[in-house]
């Protein structure tokens, strides 16, 4: 396909992305599902687990191989300038008392399912095909360990946000726990790499960046007074490029390190300076970024994943106990950190619910070990129904929780009375 051939496709495929997922968001929200997940269903829909089962051709028109890496790119404006803004808004005075109680789910939501992944794999691999013969056997269950160990933090900071859950003490704490668990195992997922290529470098790459990024970070933080007041005085549009080139370029770092860009923009958006020019500027790029380009970024996975594959008891069983190993080490896992550090039951449950998400962080990750040859087609599968359950699971999960809650407490109380009444109490107890 010529470059004069791919400014239309692309223009097309974008039409069709954004009708269908907000179609599929309608469908969803009956089920009390977000906007977030009816992307994330409309990609896999869009792929050959779907539209290329019952119309293959209709989907190589759509969504040649030349087009998918410009969606990519696409979609990751959308994703850097979405988690910008969640950063932005959160403040980092939100995270300081809960830092404890965030670093110890962090390790629990780490440690547990990457224990658990990693023992399936290595249970099964002898009786069900689904790792790969040319690699080594401990570097590829390490690697389906690390993939049930993360979290969708991207998809975690949307779910609270569109719920308006970001000044709570459980959505702060799943965001800062979010982010650190991610972090780490994107950290991983390079040693991992790096086990398999026989080279060390990746893993010091990411560790070594990671340390300089936080020390970028910091200093940041001590001069972003002096900064604001220089953006005050500057033009609307001056203060808005120079956002825009301070974003890609801390998208552009994270994702040279091997960290992936979403931790550049969000740890950017919290340190960075607050002043009314700033908030003009996150205003002017945040409606395109969410409503055109951020869902170019969860289709794009979708494309890629074949449940075809997925065939027979053996298969189905194994993917069964993935779903399973999934939610008991990281729902099972954050919840009893939670509740070990003080936090009270209503804080706690909802904390392991939302780290619970895995989202497209996992699908990027499994995309990962799939091109380095890591995991077979049919683990990537399996991996992306873990994905897909986990984060369906979430909403209906919380909106129950709050009903819990309601049938709890007197009949005149405000519905969403027991979520704010949660952060105090939890504030006497924890940390």
């Amino acid at each position: 396909m010529s470059t004069t051939e791919l400014g239309p496709a692309f223009f097309l495929a974008v039409v069709v992305i954004l009708v269908t997922c907000r179609l599929t968001a309608l469908a969803l929200r009956g089920l009390g599902q977000p906007p977030v997940v009816g992307e994330m269903v409309a990609g896999v829909l869009l792929g050959p687990s779907l539209l290329g089962l019952v119309a293959p051709g209709v989907e190589e028109e759509l969504f040649p191989d030349a087009l998918r890496p410009v969606l990519f790119v696409a979609g990751q404006i959308g994703l850097v300038v979405f988690m910008f803004q969640a950063g932005y808004e959160l403040r980092a005075d939100r995270l300081r008392p809960v830092a404890r109680a965030a670093g110890v789910i962090s390790a629990a939501g780490m440690v547990v399912p990457l224990a658990l992944g990693s023992g399936l794999a290595w249970a099964v691999h002898r009786s069900v095909d689904v790792l790969p013969g040319d690699a080594p056997v401990p570097v590829s269950c390490l690697f389906v360990g690390v993939a049930l160990a993360i979290t969708a933090f991207p998809m975690l900071a949307r779910i609270i946000t569109e719920r308006g859950l970001t000044g709570s003490r459980f959505g702060s704490i799943s965001l800062a726990a979010g982010a650190v668990d991610d972090a780490v195992a994107w950290v991983l997922l390079a040693g991992v790499l790096s086990l398999s290529q026989g080279s060390a470098g990746p893993f010091a790459k990411a560790v070594a960046g990671t340390l300089g990024l936080f020390l970028m970070l910091a200093l940041l933080l001590r001069a972003r007074e002096p900064i604001a007041r220089r953006l005050e005085r500057l033009a609307p549009e001056r203060a808005l490029l120079l956002v825009v080139l301070t974003l890609f370029l801390a998208a552009w770092y994270t994702d040279t390190i091997g960290l992936y860009a979403v931790f550049g923009a969000f740890s950017l958006g919290v340190v960075f300076p607050r002043c009314a020019a700033v908030d003009r500027a996150v205003g002017a790029i945040a409606p395109a970024g969410q409503i055109v380009f951020l869902p170019l970024f969860f289709t794009y996975s979708g494309l890629n994943t074949d449940f075809g594959l997925l065939t027979g008891p053996a298969l189905l069983l194994v993917t069964a106990a993935c779903v399973a190993a999934a939610v008991l080490g990281k729902f099972g896992a954050c919840w009893l950190a939670a509740r070990a550090v003080g936090e009270e039951r209503g804080v706690a449950l909802r904390v392991g619910t939302l780290m619970n998400a895995r989202g497209l962080m996992q699908l990027i990750a499994i995309n990962v070990g799939l091109s380095a040859g890591i995991v077979t087609q049919r683990m990537f599968s399996m991996l992306v129904v873990v994905a897909l359950v986990t984060t369906l699971m979430a909403t209906p999960v919380l909106s129950l929780w709050d009903r819990r809650d309601r049938t709890a407490r007197p009949p005149a109380a405000d519905a969403r009375e027991p979520l704010q009444e949660l952060a105090p109490k939890a504030a006497e107890t924890g940390p």
